[in-house]
């Protein structure tokens, strides 16, 4: 077992942890949580030995394997399969051992060599680690491609897998989701789930952590205290002792007040639709954990915005991708259309690859649709937040000189006081005060880029919110403070994010962007990790297949095997069969025109309706046409679905 007893830990001369006491047993599975600067990282390098405790007992026992993510960016021309491979220690210490007996010759110690290998799993390791690179969202294709021809992010997933492959009786993973889509970290539960050894992570995804988990560390005021249960439980315990602590709850009577008036607000609307049953359970447990929010040093909020278009966007008929430097398209999204209400809460879900950053790129207007049309309401105001934070900042500026800068662009459409003074207060709000005004972003943390970028959201008043993962690097109490300000939003919110914890207590609704189309999702969380889980493995099947095609494809330069049968006979046999699929085929194909008909028909009234509703109208006008809207909105999700139902039975029957 690990533990410390009396251990302190300092950061220069702050002390981080004072006298602290704790056990960790073997195959126990814990979550370290705290604030950022509270001392995870500093308890981490305790652990995996890079740093020694400046007081106390620490003991770890000898013997046991560690394992951890390594946090250099890979620079390797290997293979993303070798490089993984490497991961596994005990595999290269063995082979390193079989080599070294053949150079000497040394028959007893080659059979032991081999014998140890086949002990360590060696005639399945490959699989293993393409199993490992696969779970994590890579292709079939890209399994021998270098580990330099990644982006920055899939270098790190690369890191994780070969983490993984280490067989280890120690597991420290620090933040292991960050680099992942829903469809990694659902796979990435689950493997963790089965894992046998210790595990410590570090992470702000609350149901990560409740799924991965069973013990729970929590770092406060330099205090180190073991809670048995995973973060949820933390969470309800924490509450009770916050309670009890009488005097600190009642200067909180204030604050919980306000929280309940938005739980009642907002419990009273999320009961219409099966995914909105997700928010009553999030606005439940914000019920029982009051004082844990309530105690949190950072909260803010969106401001009412200027005006509600609506709709806010009506896209028709569109087709979005990349267009190369040379002229040439490449296609991710086809005959998309979709309208944007105010007022609309859309989580914006789709397996990695699908086209997500693709689809909110483009309504961001950092990239243009290849066809279609995107008819933006009168007024629109995005508040976008990218995947990458420093696509919209600099890295050498400064707080200030973004807000002054960003003040500048909008000059006379800025909505907020522009003097430098008032910056300076704003900045202090989203808790950049004294000299953090002038620190280079470059050299922030994660967490303060994201804080300052969504300081720079709220401060032009947006009426449709644009986030692309906006929790990357954020604390759970920051993650908390962004769901209850996006919760009190005024505007329309369009959400991608693998926090199922945001996704769940802020969206009412969802979009499915997948197999080239974008569709509304019907079903909550749960149903779409159920399909996840489904097209995992209709995507293993076609690339099963598609090996098989090829293995069975014969070598021209073999020689030809005499004719089987009659080639007279076998003709007549294939226009038989063609005919038959002809025959099968060709009521479905005469559906899909009808449907493409009417769905001609009825996006075109929807534009010409959502036109006519950006004029100003009578009151009985304007009712007619958002009722008239509502049934074509209602019919073409239904026909798209058929659509899709259609083509999915067309197909079945040509392969």
């Amino acid at each position: 077992m690990i533990t410390l007893k009396n251990v302190t830990l300092r950061r220069s001369a702050k002390v981080l942890l004072d006298g602290v006491s704790v056990t960790i047993n073997p195959g126990e599975h814990v979550g370290l949580v705290g604030r950022n600067g509270a001392g995870k990282s500093t308890l981490f390098a305790l652990l995996n030995g890079s740093l020694h405790e400046d007081g106390g007992d620490f003991f770890l026992p000898a013997a046991w394997r560690m394992a951890q993510v390594a946090q250099n960016m890979p620079e390797t021309d290997e293979s993303a399969t070798a490089f993984v491979l490497e991961g596994d220690t005990r595999l290269s210490e063995l082979r390193q051992a079989l080599h070294t007996a053949e150079q000497a010759g040394d028959g007893m110690a080659i059979a032991l060599a081999h014998s140890d290998l086949a002990d360590a799993g060696a005639h399945d390791a490959t699989a293993r680690a393409q199993a490992l690179i696969l779970g994590l969202g890579f292709q079939v294709a890209e399994l021998e491609r270098p580990v330099n021809s990644f982006s920055g992010g899939w270098r790190m997933r690369l890191q994780l897998a070969r983490a993984l492959m280490c067989p280890s009786d120690l597991l420290l993973l620090d933040e292991p989701t960050n680099h992942l889509d829903l469809d990694a970290l659902v796979w990435l539960e689950a493997w963790l789930q089965r894992y046998n050894g210790t595990l410590v992570v570090i992470s702000h995804d609350r149901e990560f952590l409740d799924a991965v988990t069973q013990v729970t560390l929590h770092i406060d005021n330099a205090r180190l205290t073991r809670y048995g249960g995973n973060y949820s439980k933390f969470e309800e315990l924490r509450a009770q002792q916050l309670e009890l602590q009488q005097s600190a709850y009642e200067r909180q009577q204030d604050k919980i007040a306000h929280l309940q008036k938005f739980i009642d607000r907002f419990k009273a609307k999320a009961t219409k639709a099966k995914q909105a049953q997700s928010r009553v359970k999030a606005l439940e447990r914000m019920e029982k954990i009051a004082p844990v929010l309530a105690s949190a040093d950072f909260t803010f909020e969106f401001k009412e915005p200027a005006n509600l278009p609506n709709p806010m966007l009506a896209i028709t008929d569109a087709s979005f991708g990349y267009r190369a430097e040379d002229g040439s398209e490449t296609t991710i999204l086809r005959h998309v259309n979709r309208s944007v209400l105010a007022g609309q809460r859309i989580g914006i879900l789709g397996a990695n690859g699908q086209g997500k950053s693709t689809l909110v790129k483009t309504i961001a207007r950092t990239m243009a649709p290849l066809s279609g049309t995107l008819t933006e309401g009168k007024g629109l105001s995005i508040g976008y937040f990218a995947q990458q934070e420093l696509d919209v900042l600099r890295p050498g500026d400064n707080p200030l000189e973004h807000m002054v800068r960003l003040a500048r662009e909008l000059g006379a459409q800025a909505q907020e006081p522009s003097r430098e003074q008032d910056l300076r207060n704003f900045l202090g709000s989203f808790n950049f005060s004294g000299d953090m005004v002038h620190q280079a972003v470059g050299t922030m943390s994660g967490g303060e880029k994201a804080r300052l970028v969504l300081a720079m959201i709220v401060w032009q008043r947006p009426n449709l919110l644009l986030l692309d993962e906006p929790t990357n690097h954020l604390d759970l109490a920051t993650r908390e403070a962004l769901s209850m300000a996006l919760n009190e939003f005024e505007g329309t919110v369009m959400l991608v994010s693998h926090d199922r914890a945001l996704l769940r207590a802020v969206c009412d609704e969802f979009w499915l962007v997948g197999r080239g189309a974008v569709a509304p999702f019907d079903g909550d969380l749960d149903d779409y990790q159920r399909y996840l889980l489904e097209e995992s493995k209709r995507l293993r099947e076609l690339a099963r297949a598609a090996e098989q095609v090829v293995a069975e494809t014969p070598d021209p330069t073999a020689p030809s095997a005499p004719p089987l049968r009659d080639a007279r006979e076998q003709r007549r046999q294939e226009a038989q069969a063609r005919q038959q699929l002809a025959e099968k085929t060709r009521p479905l194909k005469r559906e899909l025109e009808k449907i493409d008909q009417r769905l001609e028909a009825l996006n075109r009234e929807k534009a010409q309706l959502e036109e006519r509703l950006m004029q100003p109208l009578p009151p009985a006008e304007i009712a007619e046409c958002g009722r008239r809207l509502k049934d074509c909105t209602e019919e073409v999700t239904a026909l798209e679905e058929k659509w899709l139902d259609v083509s999915s039975a067309l197909e079945e029957l040509a392969r």
